[in-house]
């Protein structure tokens, strides 16, 4: 599943969502939610059947292994007038361990009759069974007549109705108004990670995995699409169609799919014979070109690359009008917000075809990764999420090279060691039981921390090594489900090469880099790689290493401690990593390497340096600090020649000596010292750092009602990039990298008040609004320009009018941006208001519109007032733990740095039940209000004087 609100991403959000949420001020947050306390069983409880009262068989949450299932036969009806559906459910079971009662999953189902059927001889003996539910757990109990034997094969019978949900889970109602303004309804499915059972009776655990035949009944007028192709289609009546798909290969329940729509599509058959088709409202259906030849090319690399055939005959792609993460990994129908899967070539942005073929690349990654080899349990979640994420990048730096993806990699790390370094992280691999744990886990540090550990095993191993196990594992367990250690098995016994020449590493179109590459005789000591114990300390254990570098002379002195924020976050003991280490030096540009695998460690240079900077390329996940004058000469080094080292490696010291202040170990002056240098920096991974550093800054300050200090550090970073800002033309040149530059910087001059920029832009929307919006803006500048003109009551109407209508859909998240940056209060809260109604405004658009307010000077206390008042309705509709609430939680709360305000926070979540308040993203937000209060206390006067030295 494509994650909406990673930290980007773009959070996932589209890219082009979290850009412009930096942009305008957006302290970029990991969205990590957890809840910390120990999961245990539940007491058994008495349920009444429909026979009066029975004690429920089962007291776990997890289901017993007693029954297996082997094969479901379905038949759903939708019916898309009255909002509700008819199921019946035939399951074909295989005891494992002798039982009179099968336990399965039902979620707001109502179940009208259910029976067992045995086979004996050529006889079939069926009888009706009892259902007991126990809703805490989601489950019913059949409790049969008779003993079910070992060995022996059983049909369950389920017959059910339930209204389609009016959440973005289960089988759920979506609409879409027509250009005629007609609003009609679609009925769709989201099932992962625990929603299948709100379809359809099963077993719905990732590991009990079975085949699926499947029936829809619709209209004539509809369509049906599954998981498979429709194999024959029978007239029940005049007015009744029943589609009958093939048979799915063997699957776990949360990939199962089903859509009743009037979609449009359009097709194209990939190399190996691979029927690719993308599905659309019908106004949509000229928006997807791009996706279908992206999904083509990305499916053929990915044939080639796991050597492992895609096994069935198509693969859909279906943009949902109403859909609540980015997208979803269905095994043959994947399944996509709109603004993750059309684009319009004329209307798009740089950053939509970006985020479009990202998002493509990832679900087409679940293929492999998740659907054909599955994690046993949801406490493993990052060997789908971390592999499709890194997989986005392996695949599309080689499909579509214009994009330069590798470019942006770093980010996914930064992004993860955000919220990897408060205490409320987790590990990568971390038990969780409900629910909502599981919803939890749908964060940074599966997705971005999986992706990043991933990077740095293969530049530590090689690339070929690398692709080579992970083509052993993916065949080896084919069909099954898997653990962390069945990888590490499938890497193990492999050495890192001696020499990793540069053009292999470019053979697999990642990991490249400028300098030659090569291994030094420390890093081989061992002839057999325990590639197990090395990544354990990677996925066992949460956070990440901070590694301090202490040149003297020749010598090189390495300490590594575990990096945390916070106030009491004195160095962990017990923490211990095998760190990767990379570095070059001011005399030699070849990278050298150093496995890491105690606390301390020396390495010893050939010669004395002038500078030295570890973490090449920044394809470990650490930091380095630099001590004694280590600092200094790097930002010499940047003052003086800035080019001499990667754009990625710049970027990577913006983020670190700013990681270090935040723990004490560097005055606040030296990395404003360092940030002189962007002045004179004009690539987009730099320039986008040196704005996440710096720009949280004075969103604190805003918030604390200190004007002349807030104003003079946006001055400053105005003046920083001013230059910059000049050279940037109002049109939709250059490369993809230089498109999304532009907007970002032409976006935050205007909120900045750049009154070149103000003038310019109000000048185009003047015209724009003249031509009654049929003038064609250029897409790179139209978020600048609508921001500009929404400062007006007349120009926010105005943008409103339009944002409401069919042509204008492709332009929705640029006129969100622009609408929850006025300064008018009435307006901020009519338009949240909107949001919750979900008739104008999509209520799927919701935690990002919140959360853009949250961060307007004039809407953080009407953010947070309606996220408390509306707490029920928002659990409701997006799921307690979903990344969406957690967006949410801790975008309105993360630039929070006052006593007052964090009372007031920790009052309201204390004041819930407690599954809401032990969400991870709530102590998240608690312990980021803390760290912030602490950081404004050691560093404000610091920052004054020095914006009083050097403004």
């Amino acid at each position: 599943m494509a994650a909406l609100f990673s930290t980007l991403p773009f959070a996932d959000k589209s890219s082009f969502v979290m850009m412009m949420m930096m942009t305008i001020g957006v302290l970029n947050v990991a969205v990590s939610v957890n809840n910390d306390h120990n999961s245990k069983n539940r007491e058994t409880a008495d349920v009444v059947s429909g026979n009066g009262s029975k004690l429920f068989p089962w007291d776990k949450m997890r289901l017993p292994k007693h029954v297996i299932p082997v094969h479901y036969d379905l038949l759903l009806h939708p019916n898309l007038t009255t909002l509700t559906f008819t199921g019946f459910a035939r399951i074909e079971i295989t005891v494992n361990q002798q039982t009179s009662s099968i336990i399965l999953h039902s979620k707001h189902l109502q179940i009208t009759r259910a029976t067992i059927q045995r086979r004996m001889g050529n006889s079939h003996t069926e009888k009706e069974v009892m259902v007991l539910e126990y809703p805490p757990f989601e489950q019913i109990a059949l409790l049969a007549a008779f003993p079910l034997h070992v060995g022996q094969n059983y049909t369950v019978s389920i017959e059910y109705s339930a209204n389609l949900s009016e959440s973005f889970h289960g089988f759920y109602k979506s609409t879409y108004r027509t250009q005629e303004g007609e609003v009609r309804v679609l009925a769709s499915t989201q099932f992962e990670p625990t929603a299948a059972r709100m379809a359809f009776p099963c077993f719905d655990e990732p590991s009990f995995k079975a085949r699926f035949s499947i029936k829809i009944r619709r209209e004539p007028k509809h369509l049906a699409l599954s998981n498979m192709p429709i194999v024959k289609s029978v007239n029940v009546a005049n007015w009744l169609v029943e589609d009958h798909f093939d048979v799915s290969v063997k699957m776990s329940t949360y990939l199962v799919a089903f859509i009743v729509s009037d979609f449009k599509s359009v097709s194209k058959m990939t190399t190996s014979g691979i029927k690719i088709s993308v599905y659309t409202v019908p106004d949509k259906i000229n928006q997807a070109d791009y996706a279908l030849d992206a999904a083509v090319k990305l499916l053929d690399f990915y044939e080639n690359y796991f050597s492992i055939p895609y096994p069935l005959p198509k693969q859909d792609l279906a943009a949902i009008p109403d859909f609540q993460s980015g997208a979803m990994e269905n095994w043959g129908l994947t399944t996509y917000r709109e603004s993750s899967l059309l684009y319009d070539p004329e209307k798009s942005s740089a950053s939509a075809k970006l985020w479009i073929t990202m998002v493509i690349a990832h679900e087409l990654a679940h293929q492999w990764f998740g659907n054909l080899v599955t994690m046993e349990w949801w406490n493993d979640l990052w060997l789908n999420e971390g592999f499709a994420k890194f997989m986005e990048y392996v695949s599309v730096s080689i499909t579509h090279p214009d994009l330069k993806v590798e470019d942006y990699f770093l980010g996914k790390c930064f992004d993860a060691m955000e919220v990897d370094a408060l205490n409320s992280s987790h590990p990568v691999s971390t038990p969780v039981e409900d629910p909502a744990q599981i919803q939890e886990m749908f964060d940074d540090v599966s997705y971005e921390k999986g992706a990043c550990i991933l990077n740095m095993l293969r530049d530590y191993l090689n690339a070929d090594v690398f692709k080579a196990g992970l083509v052993q594992y993916l065949r080896k367990y084919s069909y099954q489900n898997t653990k962390n250690e069945d990888l590490w098995n499938s890497l193990a016994h492999t050495c890192p090469a001696g020499d990793t020449q540069e053009s292999q590493l470019q053979g697999d179109g990642f990991c490249t880099r400028n300098q030659q590459t090569s291994s030094s005789a420390h890093w081989t000591r061992r002839e057999i790689l325990d590639v197990t114990t090395m990544m354990n300390t990677w996925t066992l254990q949460k956070g990440f290493p901070l590694v301090t570098v202490t040149v003297k002379g020749k010598n090189v002195h390495l300490h590594q401690e575990h990096y945390m924020k916070g106030s009491d976050s004195s160095p962990s003991t017990g923490y211990l990593w095998h760190v990767p280490l990379t570095y070059i030096t001011s005399k030699s540009d070849t990278v050298q390497r150093f496995l890491l695998t105690t606390k301390t460690d020396v390495l010893i240079l050939p010669e004395e340096v002038e500078w030295i900077k570890f973490n090449v390329g920044m394809n470990g996940y650490y930091i380095v600090h630099y001590e004694d004058d280590g600092w200094d000469a790097l930002i010499s080094l940047l003052k003086e020649n800035h080019t001499a080292i990667s754009s990625n490696d710049r970027a990577s010291l913006i983020n670190n000596v700013f990681q270090i202040v935040s723990i004490g170990k560097l005055s606040i002056s030296k990395a404003l010292d360092l940030s002189l240098y962007l002045k004179h920096e004009s690539q987009i991974m730099p320039v986008f750092q040196g704005m996440n550093e710096l720009i949280p800054v004075y969103k604190l300050m805003e918030k604390r009602d200190m004007d002349d200090v807030e104003n003079q550090l946006k001055g400053y970073i105005v003046n920083l990039f001013k230059d910059l800002i000049d050279k940037q033309s109002w049109n939709d040149e250059g490369s993809v990298s230089e498109r999304m530059l532009r907007s970002s910087l032409l976006l935050f001059a205007c909120a900045r008040k750049y009154q070149p920029c103000v003038d310019k832009a109000e000048e185009y929307f003047m015209k724009w609004k003249e031509s009654n919006g049929t003038l064609r803006l250029p897409n790179d500048v139209k978020t600048a320009v609508y921001a500009v003109g929404a400062q007006t009551i007349e120009g926010w109407d105005f943008l409103f009018s339009k944002y409401r209508l069919p042509w204008f859909n492709t332009e929705r998240n640029q006129i969100e941006v622009a609408l929850s940056i006025s300064r008018n209060k009435d307006k901020l809260q009519w338009i949240m208001d909107q949001s919750l109604l979900g008739d104008v405004v999509k209520t799927q658009d919701l935690p990002h519109i919140i959360v853009f307010v949250a961060k307007n000077p004039s809407g953080y206390h009407l953010a947070w007032t309606f996220l408390k008042e509306n707490w029920n309705k928002l659990v409701q509709k997006f799921e307690l733990g979903s990344p969406s609430i957690a967006h949410m939680v801790i975008g309105v709360t993360n630039q929070y740095s006052t006593r007052e305000q964090l009372a007031e926070v920790k009052e309201f979540f204390n004041s819930l039940e407690e599954k809401s308040s032990q969400l991870r993203c709530v102590q998240q937000a608690v312990e980021t209000i803390e760290e912030n209060i602490r950081w404004m206390d050691i560093n404000f006067e610091k920052i004054k004087i020095w914006l009083q030295n050097n403004m």
